[in-house]
Formats: C-alpha cells, sequence, structure tokens
C-alpha cells in the first residue's frame, strides 16, 4: 500500500512521545501497588508494599485525608501497563520500518530490463496500467450552455470556471490524472457531477473534489451544502472520498492551498 511507511512512522512518532510522557511520569512514585475493595457500598483503598523483613506484602489502609496516595498509585499501575505495551510496539516498528518498503513489490517488475518485462506477467497490475484503464473508461460529462466563457485547461480540456482551471492544471503540473465531471449516482439526490474524479495512489479509491466557488450567494451555498449532505449520505465523507474547496467574491483560492489539500488527502 502506497504511503503505508509514512503512516508507520507517524505512529512511531507518536508512540515515542508517548513513552517520553511515561518516563516523565514515573521518575518520582510512591512504592507498591494499590487494591481495591468493596464492602457494603464502601470503597476501600490498601496500599501494598513488600515487607523486607518478612515473607510476603504490607498492607496499609488508605485514609481518606491520604487519598492522594491512592491516585498516585493507580496512575503508576497504568502507565506501566501502557509503558509495556509501547515499549513492545516501538520494537517492533523499528524493525518493521527497516524492512519495509512502499511499492516493494512494484519495485522488482521495474527494476527489471524491458526484455525481460515482456517474458513476465506482474502477480498485480503496476500502478500506472491501473490508472490507465481507469481514465480510459468512456463517460459523458455535464454540457456546456450556449454564451459562456470558454476556459481551457493546461491539457486542451474545457472547464467552468478559472478556479477549475487553476485546480485542474495543478493536477496536470503534479502528475495527477483526473476526470472532469464525471457522472456519479447519490442515492436520495440523483446523478451529479463532481468537478474532478480522482483515483488515490495510496488505497485505489474514487475521491471527489468538488470546487464550491461562489458561497457568498445564499442560492448557491445553500444548493452546495445540500449536495455535500447528500455526499455524506451516501458514505462519502469530506476528508475521506469526499474534498470540498470553497471561494466567494472577496476570498479566492490559492496554489498553495491546494497543494496542502493535495499533499493532505490525496
Amino acid at each position: 500500500m502506497d504511503g503505508l511507511k509514512k503512516m508507520m512512522l507517524k505512529e512511531e512518532k507518536r508512540l515515542q512521545k508517548i513513552q517520553r510522557t511515561l518516563e516523565e511520569r514515573l521518575i518520582d512514585v510512591p512504592e507498591g501497588t494499590l487494591r481495591i475493595f468493596e464492602s457494603k457500598n464502601q470503597i476501600q483503598y490498601i496500599h501494598c508494599t513488600q515487607n523486607a523483613n518478612e515473607s510476603g506484602n504490607k498492607l496499609s489502609y488508605i485514609k481518606k485525608a491520604d487519598r492522594n496516595m491512592a491516585n498516585q498509585l493507580a496512575q503508576k499501575s497504568y502507565d506501566q501497563k501502557v509503558q509495556k505495551i509501547v515499549s513492545r510496539r516501538l520494537k517492533q516498528f523499528d524493525r518493521l520500518v527497516e524492512e519495509y518498503e512502499d511499492n516493494e513489490i512494484d519495485n522488482i517488475f521495474e527494476r527489471m530490463h524491458p526484455n525481460r518485462q515482456r517474458l513476465v506477467e506482474p502477480v498485480e497490475k503496476m500502478w500506472d496500467q491501473k490508472v490507465l484503464e481507469w481514465k480510459n473508461v468512456p463517460y459523458i460529462g455535464k454540457e456546456f450552455e450556449n454564451g459562456i466563457p470558454e476556459i481551457y485547461t493546461k491539457k486542451g480540456e474545457r472547464v467552468r470556471s478559472k478556479s477549475e482551471k487553476i485546480l485542474a492544471d495543478t493536477f496536470c503540473d503534479l502528475g495527477i490524472e483526473y476526470k472532469y465531471e464525471c457522472p456519479l449516482k447519490l442515492n436520495g439526490y440523483g446523478i451529479v457531477y463532481p468537478d474532478f474524479t480522482i483515483l488515490r495512489k495510496r488505497d485505489g479509491k474514487e475521491i471527489y473534489w468538488e470546487h464550491d466557488g461562489r458561497m457568498d450567494d445564499p442560492k448557491y451555498a445553500e444548493k452546495a451544502i445540500r449536495k455535500i449532505n447528500n455526499y455524506i449520505s451516501n458514505g462519502l465523507f469530506p476528508g475521506d472520498r469526499l474534498i470540498v474547496s470553497f471561494e466567494s467574491s472577496g476570498v479566492v483560492i490559492r496554489d498553495s492551498v491546494i497543494k496542502m489539500m493535495i499533499d493532505k488527502y490525496l
């Protein structure tokens, strides 16, 4: 899975942060453990420590005035259990992250000489082949009304706005294949034409990018919100398989924002 190593490195950093927090917490903690007994709806906290002179443990009742001791012992027990798990997981991540490489199976085929590649059938389709097959599936997009300005992308495709041209040209510059206004059926709503449909490499799922460019127009905004809600009703959630960008007459979308969204979601 493309991007899995990045995800593992992110999780490893999270665990390392937890480990540092636990190490600080466990520097100065009371000895022993906590036992809790309940009798006649009364809770008793018992401090259990090792008896240095005799076998077995020494049990001491924690008085109400010393209840902070019970808190410290309970926290200590929790922290030690979490620390044990985190330590084990970090050892596993160290080994796995060192050995794992994204696309390592694809790389075996790609590193072969072209003459040898022609003799071999990959165990899975290469990503470029998957994208090509996906891109070549024919579809009928939304028609353009007469009399509206003609705006074309770097690839020569006609789009409806300058903002859509900016989006399309950014995808083109970054090597991201897309379908413009490819029809999609939403149950309970009907056919919609997402501005861009993209095949996401890290999981092979279709991602839909809607650009709502007139959010200061009340009727337009109401329609856009209704459409987004219907995406959600069909299991397509913003930040997952639905990406939504916005503009108004006073706030335009910037290249830097587009690239940040691409990096985050695609």
